[in-house]
């Protein structure tokens, strides 16, 4: 008999036997997993304890899918095996695999299956009524990171009162930097953009894609909303960054025109001291240089806090002040794998900081982790006088590819007896926490808002309550120049964009308009009717680089007629519909692996943005042509 014949049949006399004359053995490898996670699955305490405890088996190993041994555990049903991997093998239960999905969701949502029998249902309510007690929470007063999708990187976050106030970057993309509001830190609506008239965005229109503002910081003082954020231009002069503010009384805006300082450097944020002095701070490390009180000028010269203490790609800086202390928090190591935060502390504003011996107080060290390139936070105290953070991270496909862009996670902060902060007492970024002690608070605005690559011009995207009115361009998507494109942030790995049109009642060769999922000027495709000789036939058009690849699908569209696309996202999978009038969807075309629309598909300019999904038009003809959409 062998290891595996001998965990099936759950024959301990069978399994010490082997293990005894061949101690390897339980490193095994059957159905793509180690001995251990089979054991577990049997529910078979007795086996398990006897892994542990008598074999070479190690327990900080997991399978393909990052799972642990304690989610077996949990699938077997049996209550006294999850306790003893739980409080033995000191496994988590709040551990989420590359899908985020933890032992005590899996418990939660077996708990809740009606098609499981009566008795095997109540022994996943034991296990879930354990995992609360062992948690300190129900399932239901947890959140899951991250808690804003898509891309939303390098958050920061003010409170004013009882209501919290979060921005993000917003590249090249306008209406510029997004403004989201919550009463509860897990649920959020976007309530407005820093910059929304055109005439004071135009400088975008020249930039690459992964430009403009970047690492913007929010604050708030004497009844007034900062805002500052770096401009990152193109790398074809002699000046590459400059620092924005401008403010509202307002949260939602409108906000004052942007004011620029000249300081070069990137990540700025606005630290106001207890005597009503202003300062901005700066990488690299953390400079710091007086402003004026409104933010509009530069009172001194920038000088160095600290550099940091992981000492590569110091950024991201926050000042925080807390019982005689200023903390300054930093973003190290590249926004890449080693993302980290950092802090440390000085009695006096300008005086020597002393790292804090903890640091990093976040970062992701589970390879396989769900939550990746975590770094970029700042603290907040809620009126209750609990701490948390901020902070960006990233999801990957395979392992590889950050297709949604760097999103915004957060996790508490607790005060060592010492005085320094710890972000989720130093075990990492969070996939399943419990939520802070707030009210919960749903949204009434849970829109996504429309952006566009760049400024539109005047009459170019006219909205109405159900249509969109798109004026095709003549410039191609693969231009800084190309206008047409109106978008959303994709949210999560499996979407779907379906848009109504109307095709235009007389066919122009070379036009093309419909679905776009679009990453930059260098990486997207487009879906839909082009103009031919012959009428408008259906294309889906990749464009990677100097690459541009076309598929022609064999369906034509009538002039004149009204159809409905949609494209399906799964993965790295894109399959694409049509539909006339009331015929039922008809796949026409199918992408295996859409692996560039993401920072790593490509590898020229900037690239940490994220996925979108939208529509688009563009035309080689030269009278002005008006695509009617339903909005998606």
């Amino acid at each position: 008999m062998d290891l595996k014949e001998a965990v099936c049949r759950e024959d301990l006399g069978a399994i010490k036997d082997i293990l005894l004359h061949n101690p390897a053995a339980v490193e095994s490898v059957w159905d793509d997993k180690k001995v251990p996670f089979h054991v577990a699955s049997t529910g078979n305490i007795m086996l398990m304890r006897y892994i542990v405890e008598y074999s070479r088996a190690s327990f900080n190993e997991t399978d393909k899918r990052n799972r642990t041994t304690l989610h077996y555990a949990v699938e077997s049903g049996n209550l006294l095996l999850v306790k003893y991997l739980t409080e033995r093998v000191g496994l988590s239960p709040v551990h989420g695999d590359i899908e985020r999905i933890t032992p005590y969701q899996l418990a939660h949502e077996f708990a809740a299956d009606q098609k499981l029998q009566e008795g095997k249902r109540k022994e996943y309510q034991e296990i879930e009524a354990y995992f609360e007690e062992y948690c300190g929470a129900a399932f239901f007063d947890m959140y899951q990171n991250p808690i804003l999708t898509g891309m939303y990187p390098d958050p920061s976050i003010v409170r004013v009162g009882e209501d919290y106030y979060m921005v993000n970057s917003s590249f090249i993309f306008f209406p510029c930097i997004p403004i989201s509001h919550s009463k509860d830190l897990i649920h959020w609506e976007w309530i407005g953009h820093a910059i929304t008239n055109p005439e004071w965005a135009r400088n975008l229109n020249t930039l690459e894609g992964g430009r403009g503002y970047w690492a913007p910081d929010i604050s708030y003082y004497n009844g007034r909303f900062y805002i500052t954020a770096t401009f990152r231009l193109n790398d074809d002069g002699t000046v590459y960054r400059r620092q924005m503010v401008t403010s509202s009384d307002r949260p939602e805006g409108p906000y004052c025109e942007p004011v620029y300082l000249e300081e070069d450097g990137i990540d700025p944020s606005i630290f106001t001291d207890d005597d009503g002095r202003r300062y901005m701070l700066l990488n690299r490390g953390a400079r710091i240089f007086e402003i004026s009180a409104d933010g509009t000028k530069q009172l001194s010269e920038a000088e160095l806090l600290y550099y940091g203490h992981n000492k590569r790609a110091p950024e991201g800086s926050h000042l925080l002040k807390k019982d005689g202390w200023y903390y300054l928090f930093e973003a190290e190591g590249g926004t890449g794998l080693g993302h980290r935060i950092s802090v440390s502390r000085s009695r006096t504003l300008k005086g020597i900081y002393e790292p804090c011996p903890y640091n990093p107080i976040m970062r992701q060290w589970d390879e396989k982790g769900a939550l990746q390139r975590c770094g970029h936070g700042k603290p907040v105290c809620t009126q209750n006088g609990d701490w948390y953070t901020v902070y960006l991270c990233g999801r990957q496909l395979e392992g590889k590819y950050t297709v949604l862009g760097r999103e915004t996670a957060m996790d508490p902060i607790t005060w060592t007896p010492d005085g320094w902060p710890l972000i989720n007492n130093g075990r990492g970024p969070s996939v399943l926490q419990k939520k802070p002690n707030l009210q919960e608070w749903i949204p009434e605005n849970k829109a996504e808002p429309y952006i566009t690559p760049r400024v539109p011009e005047e009459g170019t995207i006219r909205m109405t309550e159900n249509t969109i009115l798109l004026r095709a361009c003549r410039e191609s998507l693969s231009t800084v120049e190309a206008r047409s494109i109106l978008v959303r942030r994709q949210k999560e790995y499996n979407s779907t964009i379906e848009v109504a049109l109307t095709i235009p009642d007389t066919v122009v060769q070379g036009e093309e308009f419909g679905i776009t999922c679009y990453y930059d000027e260098n990486t997207y495709l487009t879906f839909g009717p082009y103009g031919q000789e012959q009428g408008y036939g259906l294309r889906l058009r990749e464009h990677v680089g100097d690459t541009d690849r076309r598929i022609d699908c064999p369906e034509k569209v009538a002039p004149g007629t009204k159809i409905s696309l949609k494209a399906v996202t799964e993965g790295l999978r894109r399959s694409f519909y049509i539909k006339e009038s009331s015929e039922e969807w008809r796949c026409v075309a199918v992408l295996e692996r859409v692996d560039y629309l993401c920072d790593e598909g490509w590898h020229v300019g900037k690239r940490f943005t994220g996925a979108m999904e939208g529509i688009f038009a563009c035309t080689e003809g030269e009278e002005e042509r008006i695509i009617q959409f339903e909005r998606f």
